[in-house]
C-alpha cells in the first residue's frame, strides 16, 4: 500500500509555529519506520511544502495519516474532508498529542481511525489488518465510531522506548536543511526519554505515561546520534536532565564515541541547581543551549501551576548557565489576570537576569490538563486555532488591546540591548536582515492579536 504521512501547517491566525522555528516531524519518522519495509511510505511536511493536492495526485496514497497538536485540530479536520472529497476510498488515520488526550474531537465521518498514545505498533497492526481486510477489534490505543457507538480501546501508558525502531530520516531528506531553532540550523531532533515525574497542572505530558519517566539505553542513543548528519541536535524529550545519573553516563558515552555535535535540550531550574557538575560534563561534549521553563517572576504563580520550583532556583540556575557560557532559552508565562504593574515588574525581573533571549506565552489551558478541567467553563473561545500559547483563552483583567500592548512591550524590552546584540551575532551575517524582518512581523502579530477576537467572541 501507499502511505502518506503528513505534518500539518498552522492555521492563518495562529501566531508563532513554523514562522519562528521548525523541528523535524520525529513522530512521523517513527511511524514510517514501523511500516516502510512492507509499504511505500512518503512524508509530507506541509510547513515547508504547501502543495498538498499536487503531492496527493502524484503519489496516489491508499492511506493518509496525519499528526496533530491541539492548535492543528481545525486544520487537520479540514484536510481530511478534502481527502475524502478527492478520493473517498483513501483510508484516513489521525494520531498525535490531541488525538491522545481528546480523541472525540476527531470523531468525524472523514476520519476512519484514531490512534491514541505511542502509535508505532498500533499503526503497524492497523496496516496489517487493513491489507488483509480484517476488523480492527482489540487493537490497543485506537478509537473509532461504529454505527451509533464510540469504540475506544485504551493505549498502553508505559512503552519500552528501546523496542521502537529508529526514526526514518531518509523520508525527510528534502526538508532537513530547513529544520531550525533560531541560529541552530540545520537542526536534527532525537528522543532519549518520555514523561516527567512532576505534576505541573498546565501540562498533560506526565499523564501520558501515568507519571512514569521512561528512558532509552545509552547505547541505543549513541547509535542513533552516530547516524545523524546535522551539526545541531535538539533533545525532543518532555524533560531531559531529571535523571542526572543517566545523563552523566550518556555524556561519558558520547565523549568516548567521539561524536561531535552542538546540543539543545530541556532542563528544570532545580535540576540545574542540584547538579551543576552535570551541565559542566555536557558543556564539554557540545551542550550549547538549555530550554529552561522559568515560567514566572513570583513564587505564588509558580505554586499556582504546581511547578515545584522557586524564583530562587530560577535565579541560581540562570547564574550557573551564564557562568558556563551555556545559552539560555528562557520560557516565561503570562497570566491573563496580569495588570500593567505585573508586566512592569516582569520586565524588570527579566532585565535583571540579563538574559540574551526570552519568550513569553499566555497561560493556556490545554485539553488533557488539570488546568483545563479547572477553567474550561471560563474560556472566551473554543476555537482551536487560538490554542497557540499567545492568544488568550481566558478573560483578561486589562482590555484586550492593552493586554497585548503590554505583552508586545515585554517582548521588546525584557532583554537588555547589549545582550540582544550578543544573541543576534550568533546568526550568519547574511541571515540577520531576514531574522529581523521575521521578528518584527511576529512582534506586530502579538501587538495586534486583540483584533483576532473582533466579531469572534
Amino acid at each position: 500500500m501507499k502511505i502518506l504521512l503528513i505534518q500539518p501547517a498552522k492555521a492563518p491566525k495562529t501566531i508563532g509555529g513554523e514562522d519562528v522555528l521548525i523541528f523535524e516531524p520525529l513522530a512521523l519518522e517513527y511511524i514510517a519506520s514501523g511500516v516502510i519495509g512492507n509499504h511505500d511510505v512518503k512524508i509530507l511536511d506541509m510547513r515547508l511544502d504547501k502543495d498538498f493536492k499536487k503531492v496527493f495526485d502524484e503519489f496516489k496514497p491508499d492511506v493518509v495519516g496525519i499528526t496533530a497538536y491541539t492548535v492543528h485540530v481545525n486544520t487537520v479536520n479540514a484536510l481530511f474532508k478534502k481527502i475524502k472529497t478527492w478520493n473517498p476510498e483513501v483510508f484516513t488515520v489521525i494520531g498525535g498529542h490531541h488525538a491522545t488526550v481528546a480523541p472525540e474531537d476527531f470523531l468525524d465521518s472523514s476520519i476512519d481511525l484514531i490512534i491514541m498514545g505511542e502509535g508505532v505498533f498500533a499503526f503497524q497492526e492497523i496496516m496489517r489488518r487493513l491489507e488483509k481486510k480484517e476488523a480492527f477489534d482489540g487493537i490497543k490505543g485506537i478509537a473509532y465510531r461504529k454505527e451509533n457507538d464510540i469504540i475506544k480501546i485504551p493505549h498502553e501508558p508505559v512503552v519500552g522506548l528501546d523496542a521502537l525502531p529508529l526514526p526514518n530520516r531518509d523520508l525527510t531528506k528534502q526538508y532537513r536543511s530547513s529544520y531550525f531553532s533560531e541560529w541552530m540550523k540545520p537542526l536534527a531532533s532525537i528522543r532519549t526519554s518520555k514523561g516527567c515525574p512532576f505534576r505541573c497542572h498546565f501540562c498533560a505530558l506526565w499523564k501520558l505515561t501515568s507519571g512514569r519517566y521512561l528512558t532509552r539505553k545509552p547505547e541505543h542513543i549513541i547509535r542513533e546520534l552516530s547516524e545523524i548528519e546535522e551539526p545541531f541536535v535538539f533533545f525532543a524529550d518532555d524533560e531531559s536532565l531529571i535523571d542526572s545519573k543517566r545523563m552523566m553516563e550518556l555524556a561519558k558515552r558520547i565523549k568516548e564515541s567521539g561524536i561531535k555535535k552542538r546540543y539543545f535540550l530541556y532542563g528544570r531550574s532545580d535540576t540545574i541547581v542540584k547538579h551543576p557538575e552535570l551541565l559542566e560534563s555536557w558543556k564539554k561534549i557540545g551542550l550549547e543551549r538549555v530550554f529552561v521553563g522559568l515560567e514566572f517572576f513570583r513564587d505564588e504563580d509558580l505554586k499556582y501551576i504546581k511547578k515545584g520550583s522557586t524564583v530562587r532556583n530560577n535565579k541560581e540556575a540562570v547564574k550557573i548557565l551564564q557562568d558556563m557560557d551555556i545559552e539560555i532559552y528562557a520560557s516565561f508565562i503570562i497570566r491573563p489576570e496580569f495588570v500593567k504593574e505585573n508586566f512592569r515588574k516582569f520586565r524588570d525581573y527579566c532585565r535583571n537576569l540579563r538574559l540574551n533571549f526570552a519568550t513569553f506565552s499566555v497561560l493556556t489551558p490545554l485539553p488533557g490538563t488539570d488546568l483545563y478541567e479547572k477553567v474550561k467553563d471560563q474560556l472566551i473561545t473554543h476555537n482551536y486555532d487560538y490554542f497557540d500559547f499567545l492568544h488568550t483563552l481566558l478573560p483578561t483583567s486589562l482590555p484586550l488591546k492593552e493586554f497585548y500592548r503590554e505583552l508586545y512591550e515585554l517582548y521588546k524590552k525584557s532583554v537588555p540591548f547589549s545582550n540582544w546584540i550578543s544573541f543576534i551575532k550568533k546568526f550568519p551575517l547574511v541571515e540577520i536582515p531576514s531574522i529581523l524582518k521575521i521578528s518584527n512581523r511576529a512582534f506586530n502579530q502579538i501587538k495586534n492579536a486583540y483584533k483576532d477576537y473582533d466579531g469572534h467572541l
